[in-house]
């Protein structure tokens, strides 16, 4: 058994930087060291041998743990654990991602995580005196850590004042929001585009801090700015390094929504995100496009429902033009008119049928499975509206007028315009 534990505290005093603390840690424990940050960002590592592992190159090399060792540690429950522990936990080795046995610690500010120590078991097991100096070496990483978070914090602040006045049109120069941009140190890269996350209730602070999380150890995206707004987070985004250039909205809003489920049991997130743009003042312009994505899909929840991005809502981007056109003309489609008095009059379900069929591109097996009708059920259907309504089901014109009016007077049903 070891006799560090006879040993005061190593840990005691002021170390001047977190590399002068891990260099600390290691000649203690006799381990290679990384201290991160709460996104697994690198903060400070110590030396190492020969027999380091990938993983632990890979981070140093990128300054970041990568993305697939991240999900491998969720995966097999490792991460769980370590948020619900105080205590070390001991983590075995992943050969799929490059992982060896290794210790880690979470460091913590009263309940909430700033970073973590991890320590790679390379040629020296540890035992429980080990576990017990680490738990000391944890509260001095706490102490540098805490004057960063506070510093974060702060900038923080600034940043989230700068994004709204972006979000809000009041920065209207592209070359001075760029001068701005470097001066609050913010990598972008263009192009850039606003997402925007409706959670089922009102974002609170252990809700955030699994945002911020999420955010900055993603990889499809780059996610420099955030804000929140009651149940709304609002985030801007732009290519990462690792997309190459490519800016992808829907394999992130897909992520996202789909990790803050599964790590974090926060469901029923609805995400949309407006065009991305080169010109950085039309981030307000791409804001409005979220928010419009959103509204839509609570609209049309069904027609909608695999729609994420503003490019992608078609005909849909233009039924407050129509509405309002419609309005304006007191144009009411008469055929539509007839069908509804003819169900109200005989107990028929004529216009639902319709939508169905219009909806499913005019496929008559689709939309009798739809219905859960026979297609002879549904083809008599189709006969009679074309005779009461006086409907052409062979013109696309014809048929595109209906899809629309019908999508028009469901929101005039619901109240809704």
């Amino acid at each position: 058994m070891s006799t560090k534990s006879t040993h005061p505290n190593p840990f005691k005093g002021s170390f001047g930087s977190l590399e002068n603390l891990v260099d600390k840690i290691s000649d203690v424990l006799e381990c290679p060291v990384t201290i991160e940050d709460p996104a697994h960002r690198l903060l400070a590592y110590s030396s190492h041998g020969e027999g380091t592992d990938s993983a632990r190159i890979a981070t140093i090399m990128r300054r970041r743990v990568p993305e697939r060792v991240i999900s491998s540690l969720w995966k097999d429950g490792t991460m769980q654990r370590l948020h619900q522990s105080e205590k070390p936990v001991r983590i075995s080795q992943i050969q799929e991602v490059g992982l060896g046995d290794r210790i880690a610690m979470t460091i913590r500010s009263k309940t909430e995580i700033i970073g973590y120590i991890w320590l790679l078991e390379v040629d020296n097991q540890l035992d429980d005196d080990d576990l017990e100096l680490l738990s000391y070496a944890s509260q001095a990483a706490k102490n540098q850590l805490v004057q960063l978070h506070g510093r974060k914090k702060k900038r923080e602040k600034g940043h989230q004042e700068f994004f709204w006045q972006l979000l809000t049109g009041h920065l209207k120069n592209h070359d001075e929001i760029s001068e701005s941009f470097e001066g609050f140190n913010i990598k972008v890269t263009l192009p850039v585009a606003v997402f925007v996350f409706q959670f089922p209730e009102e974002i609170n602070d252990k809700t955030e801090r699994n945002i911020s999380y999420m955010i900055t150890t993603t990889q499809k995206i780059i996610a420099p700015l955030y804000a929140l707004d009651g149940n709304e987070l609002v985030l801007l985004g732009s290519p990462s390094s690792v997309t190459n250039g490519i800016l992808s909205p829907e394999a992130f809003i897909e992520e996202f929504t789909s990790q803050m489920a599964l790590r974090f049991h926060s469901g029923n997130l609805i995400g949309g995100s407006g065009n991305g743009y080169t010109d950085y003042t039309k981030i307000e312009t791409s804001y409005q496009e979220a928010l419009s994505v959103l509204k839509l899909k609570e609209q049309f929840s069904d027609e909608l429902r695999g729609t994420c991005t503003y490019n992608h809502l078609g005909i849909y981007r233009y039924i407050d033009v129509l509405s309002a056109k419609n309005k304006e003309d007191g144009y009411e489609n008469l055929s539509l008119k007839k069908l509804k008095e003819y169900d109200l009059l005989h107990n028929t379900q004529l216009k639902e049928t319709l939508d169905v069929f219009l909806i499913k591109d005019s496929h008559v097996n689709e939309a009798a499975k739809a219905l859960n009708v026979h297609s002879n059920t549904l083809n008599y259907r189709l006969k009679r509206i074309t005779e009461v309504g006086g409907i052409n089901l062979r013109d696309p014109n014809e048929k595109m007028t209906l899809f629309l009016d019908m999508k028009l007077d469901k929101l005039k049903q619901n109240g809704l315009l």
